[in-house]
């Protein structure tokens, strides 16, 4: 593996009896990048992150996670990397300083490093003030940068994150990710899992998985550049579910994001017409439409309708 890269994988893949759930897949990481792993629930990225994090073994494939080797040394890997899981590992029924002093013995931090990491964590976490609390008691933001303390108190040079931003509020998602950034400034390499496509856009490179295969990877830009060729209407109408609804009649993609609807079209000028002609003869009220940049989920979709 060469020196730059911090996981590398080929052909990996993971049966359960008769399902394929993660199909053949083959990755590259440099160090210091972030690496986002998108996808829906179910396509195959906890999965994909349990076996690159030594906690679960492939059916077969190679992979290399910081030079050590996914089928035969994953007890090596388990003490190279940091991991937190969609869960947050972290015992309720603790306070916040005994998790983190929980951590520190389990990642086997030195002695005469324990007592400046743990004030590191708090520090990083806000909860300096509070390390006497139980953690149960914690809002889920303050568990999430806990976790995320406790997860690299060892200082790791690839953290895994699996889903960590799932259930949080918006201002908590922003702020973890001002916190992801920051770790990749010194030079840590972050796998990142997650299933909110509005995150793709903070990633230095992405890969895409639907139903345990890889559908697409590069850099946010270049996914939109190369595998959105049609063009993106936003659509605001008074009934958006209907509206969809008599588009798809006639044979125009559809996806509905918040209270708007997405059209991809081949050309604007075209379309217009035709989607204003469809949605009078249904009496639907449309307030506006305009042709936007394309997000990262409307590749998503136009990719998932042709895979």
């Amino acid at each position: 593996m060469k020196d730059d890269i911090a996981v590398k994988v080929e052909e990996l893949t993971r049966t359960f009896g008769d399902f394929t759930a993660v199909d053949h897949i083959d990755l590259e990481v440099k160090k210091g990048q972030i690496f986002g792993f998108l996808g829906p629930n179910g396509a195959g990225k906890s999965t994909t992150i349990k076996m690159l994090c030594g906690l679960l073994l492939p059916t077969s494939g190679s992979g290399l996670v910081a030079g050590y080797d996914v089928m035969r040394e994953s007890e090596e890997i388990k003490k190279t990397i940091g991991y937190m899981s969609q869960k947050f590992s972290l015992y309720d029924d603790l306070t916040v300083e005994e998790n983190i002093n929980f951590f520190s013995g389990i990642y086997n931090v030195r002695q005469d490093k324990k007592e400046g990491r743990k004030e590191w964590a708090l520090e990083m976490a806000g909860l300096k003030d509070k390390r006497g609390v139980l953690t149960r008691t914690l809002p889920g933001g303050f568990k999430q940068r806990l976790a995320l303390g406790c997860a690299i108190l060892h200082e790791p040079p690839i953290l895994f994150l699996d889903e960590p931003t799932s259930g949080v509020d918006p201002i908590s998602r922003r702020n973890f990710w001002t916190l992801i950034y920051e770790m990749s400034q010194t030079g840590t390499t972050i796998f990142v899992t997650t299933h909110y496509m509005d995150e793709a856009d903070y990633c230095d490179r992405l890969a895409l998985i639907y139903r345990g295969k890889i559908i697409a990877e590069g850099t946010p830009d270049e996914l939109k550049q190369k595998h959105m060729v049609k063009t993106v209407l936003e659509i605001d109408v008074d009934r958006v579910v209907e509206a969809m609804e008599a588009l798809y009649k006639n044979k125009i993609e559809t996806a509905i994001f918040g209270s708007l609807l997405h059209a991809t079209v081949d050309e604007a000028g075209t379309a217009v017409p035709e989607i204003r002609r469809i949605l009078g003869e249904s009496n639907i009220t449309i307030n506006k439409i305009e042709k936007i940049v394309p997000s990262l989920e409307d590749v998503f979709v136009t990719l998932i309708e042709v895979s």
